[in-house]
């Protein structure tokens, strides 16, 4: 099957594109937000995309309004927002409403959500139900789901539909069990030969763009080098297309998460600690609410009225 995100001949979309503001209350277009062919035209541009996860109307709002060309509402929600210790308990239910959350807040990124475990792996026909019921519940503008040549025939699917998909490739978590935990992947000759077998499957089975995660940076290079569609990486080098993180851990929400392919640009989890303890002391203290925080009856006299 030959890959429809191409660009045309003078028909395809540009780098430049227009500006829409921030729009608290109401829904945004989803034609308003950055299509696949801007970003395959970053790519054939060279110009780098950043990506972050968003699982919530606030932090889509903040992470839009910073520029970010494409948020990703991942199942890392089970770890991040859940507390779970993986992605394996996620549920289509989860991803539609946290999907539609971060849509609510969207006004110029792409919007992709995860098809989390089990939700496309039985047959080609699974994914194109959950895929589809993502599009439609959510707002998005294309789903994302783990794996390469064994996830093609689902990523065929999905694009004969109408949905475009971004792979998913390297370090796949929702295999934490196969893979026998959170590890490199690529590493050895034979390995390294499958990786790029697998980005080659993904992108002749439609997929738009592909994400490359905990590989060596020469290889995730090579593998970008190669594909016609955008690589973002993590934990994959600079050699990528572009780059994803997780917002909590670029933010530093978590002092004890820090594995190497993390770059905090704020440190937050003590700010946030000690903003909430300040709460705590002034209204054990009686200091708050004072009294610009109070609302008070109009001037005159006042009569308490009878209950009975």
């Amino acid at each position: 099957m030959a890959n429809p995100w191409t660009l045309g001949p003078g028909g395809g979309a540009t780098a430049e594109h227009a500006r829409f503001p921030a729009r608290a209350l109401t829904r945004i277009p989803p034609m308003a937000r950055k299509t696949v062919l801007d970003l395959q035209a970053m790519k054939a541009g060279n110009q780098k995309i950043a990506m972050v996860t968003a699982y919530d109307y606030t932090m889509a709002r903040l992470v839009d309004a910073a520029g970010v060309d494409m948020v990703l509402v991942g199942d890392s929600l089970g770890m991040v927002v859940q507390g779970q210790p993986d992605t394996l308990s996620v549920t289509v239910d989860d991803m539609v409403y946290h999907g539609r959350c971060v849509a609510r807040g969207l006004a110029e990124a792409h919007l992709t959500v995860d098809m989390p475990f089990m939700s496309y792996q039985v047959s080609a026909a699974q994914a194109l139900t959950n895929g589809g019921r993502l599009i439609k519940e959510t707002g998005c503008q294309s789903v994302k789901l783990e794996g390469g040549a064994r996830s093609a025939l689902a990523i065929q699917a999905l694009v004969e539909a109408g949905i475009p998909v971004v792979g998913h490739i390297g370090l796949t978590p929702q295999s934490v069990h196969q893979l026998g935990g959170f590890k490199v992947q690529g590493r050895g000759e034979a390995a390294a030969e499958q990786l790029v077998r697998d980005a080659a499957a993904v992108q002749e089975a439609g997929a738009f763009c592909l994400v490359l995660e905990m590989v060596p940076a020469e290889l995730a290079a090579e593998i970008s080098a190669q594909l016609d569609i955008p690589t973002i990486g993590i934990g994959a080098g600079a050699g990528c297309d572009g780059q994803v993180l997780v917002c909590n851990d670029l933010l530093g929400l978590d002092a004890r998460f820090h594995p190497r392919f993390v770059k905090r640009f704020a440190e937050l989890q003590n700010p946030v600690i000690d903003a909430v303890r300040h709460y705590v002391d002034e209204v054990r203290q009686g200091a708050f609410p004072a009294d610009e925080h109070s609302f008070h009856r109009a001037r005159g006299p006042h009569r308490v009225a009878r209950l009975y």
